[in-house]
């Protein structure tokens, strides 16, 4: 790409040059000297090279060629100070102004890359500064929620357009210089006006705030497969640390409406002890009972030993205790007792 060739006139802040830098080509283009002739009050022989620089060097140089590029219509005051009407046209005339973008030529380029080099005038420059500070960093703060530094960042945005209005110089092709006038003031043609508007908008930028933090959310672990869907894990009850010691299930006598429980005696022999697990039996019908909840069934241990029936002593286990007529069932014992006894 071939070099931007800018003279120190268009760079920020500068003053305006007395003369304009003009380069041209070996051939004069024949709508150029047209355009010159047509300008020119006074007839100049425009025969060569030289003489077509030098036309237009010195008409670009006057104090009074300002071109015009565009015109904004812009609010007169903040959002909130604008006048409300029914009518649109008056609100039209009272809440906007018209803003003329005035520029001047500082380079004109036909050999490299054909171009017109258009810079600000100074009184354009003010005129959008102002608008800058007193209309749009207002609207920007009125429309943007508050936070710590917002007015350091309006001040900062406010300084970024100054230098970015002042920097500001709009290119466009060597053809613009048809629209040239009397005194070297001109306009541009053929739609260029909409892109100096573009141009010069894009640079009012908007005031954004920061960002909003990121809370960290904490989020529930994923429940396991086995788990049911609704379920929530974290109410349930903690596993104990240390595990209850185990208890023999035999310590643990079931509820049953059939025998009734008796302390154990220590001095003479329990029932328990004679009966064993197959002498036991069920009533018909089982008698529906429900068993009192134990930890028992957490550990290995001995069965348990539903509510055993007891059967009945038989005659020869009272016969320490009886005499032969003692009778059972309506049955009595008389005094053969001991021939039965010996026959057996």
């Amino acid at each position: 790409m071939p070099p931007q060739l800018l003279p120190a006139s268009a760079a920020a802040f500068a003053p305006r040059a007395s003369s304009v830098n003009v380069v041209l080509g070996s051939k004069v283009e024949p709508w150029l000297t047209q355009t010159l002739k047509r300008i020119n009050r006074i007839k100049r022989p425009l025969n060569s090279v030289p003489q077509h620089q030098r036309c237009l060097t010195e008409t670009l140089s006057s104090p009074n060629a300002i071109w015009t590029l565009a015109s904004l219509m812009l609010p007169k005051a903040p959002e909130s100070e604008l006048r409300k009407d029914s009518n649109p046209l008056i609100e039209a005339i009272f809440n906007y102004q018209l803003i003329h973008l005035e520029a001047y030529i500082v380079h004109v380029d036909m050999v490299l890359r054909n171009e017109v080099a258009y810079k600000l005038t100074p009184d354009t420059i003010e005129s959008l500064i102002e608008y800058h500070k007193d209309i749009h960093c207002v609207n920007a703060k009125a429309n943007t929620y508050d936070w710590s530094e917002k007015e350091t960042q309006c001040k900062k945005l406010h300084e970024d357009f100054i230098q970015a209005i002042n920097k500001f110089v709009f290119r466009t092709h060597v053809s613009a210089l048809e629209g040239l006038e009397e005194d070297g003031a001109g306009e541009l043609l053929s739609g260029k006006s909409e892109e100096v508007k573009n141009a010069v908008m894009n640079l009012v930028k908007p005031l954004l705030p920061p960002p909003p933090r990121i809370v960290d959310v904490v989020r529930q672990p994923p429940l396991l497969p086995s788990s049911p869907a609704g379920a929530n894990i974290w109410s349930q009850a903690p596993t104990p640390t240390t595990m209850p010691a185990p208890v023999d299930s035999w310590k643990i006598l079931p509820s049953s409406p059939s025998v009734a429980s008796t302390p154990p005696d220590s001095t003479s022999p329990t029932m328990w002890a004679t009966i064993g697990i197959s002498e036991s039996y069920t009533p018909s019908p089982p008698l529906a009972y429900s068993q009192p909840y134990t930890t028992a069934g957490l550990f290995y241990g001995s069965q348990l030993v539903s509510s055993p029936i007891p059967h009945l002593p038989l005659p020869s286990m009272l016969a320490p205790q009886c005499g032969v007529t003692v009778g059972y069932n309506s049955f009595g014992w008389d005094s053969r007792y001991q021939d039965y006894a010996t026959t057996m």
